[in-house]
């Protein structure tokens, strides 16, 4: 393996369950305000990307944990979905180009839906205990670029004192996860660790060396100061 997947993917997980945690100490504290339950899909429509790391450790789950015939179901779905996303993100580019302000782009990207590939017409999720961190937070008051943000169908008054969760310093930490993932490899991709994705990419993605842009042959230091060549594919070092 050309990467530790026990710590890049654990240090992922240490993240999500720190999410998982916020949101239920706010399900506590405000149970009639979080109105999240089975079957209940509302956050299963929402535009939001994944950064490299995430990306990564979904589409392990879902080619580990799914059959074949549901993961070609999915791709089905993830493709439609991706296309949707494509056409969306092409014209908040050209309002951009226009000189429409940020917060007007973002507005109007808040109010598009495509639904999740993952999500089933029981409206239950395939990879639940593996969904992404927004989707752990969905339902409980997010602020991000300044901007607070809560579920439609919650029950948090506008302008209310509420526990926010800073979607922009967990946004940081995964982003810093996945430049330390990029770092640790032998990739010619010097902005590997910035890649954003859709969920619906993440699942059509395959997380090769080829999209890793990993190089063949890469000298790499040793702990102790004499040089280590890596071997494409295995991760080893030549002695």
């Amino acid at each position: 393996m050309l990467y530790d997947e026990d710590y890049f993917f654990g240090k992922y997980s240490q993240i999500a369950a720190g999410a998982d945690a916020v949101f239920e100490r706010v399900k506590a504290d405000f149970p009639n305000e979080v109105r999240c339950a089975t079957g209940c899909s509302d956050c299963c429509y929402a535009l939001f990307d994944l950064t490299l790391v995430e990306a990564m450790a979904l589409n392990k789950a879902f080619r580990e944990t799914l059959d074949e015939a549901t993961r070609e179901k999915v791709l089905e779905r993830a493709n439609s979905a991706d296309r949707q996303t494509v056409k969306i993100k092409r014209e908040a580019n050209h309002a951009r180009q226009k000189g429409v302000a940020p917060e007007e782009i973002l507005q109007e990207l808040g109010t598009k839906r495509v639904r999740c590939p993952l999500l089933e017409e029981d409206n239950t999720c395939l990879l639940y205990n593996n969904r992404p961190i927004t989707c752990r937070l969905y339902g409980i008051p997010m602020v991000s670029g300044g901007q607070t943000h809560t579920c439609g169908l919650s029950a948090f008054e506008p302008g209310g004192q509420y526990p926010t969760v800073d979607m922009d310093k967990i946004t940081d930490r995964l982003l810093a996860l996945a430049q330390e993932f990029s770092q640790s490899i032998p990739t010619k991709f010097t902005q590997l660790g910035e890649v954003l994705m859709p969920v619906s990419m993440a699942l059509l993605t395959e997380f090769d060396e080829e999209y890793l842009g990993i190089r063949p042959e890469r000298l790499q230091e040793s702990a102790d100061g004499g040089p280590q060549e890596w071997v494409l594919g295995t991760g080893a070092e030549k002695e």
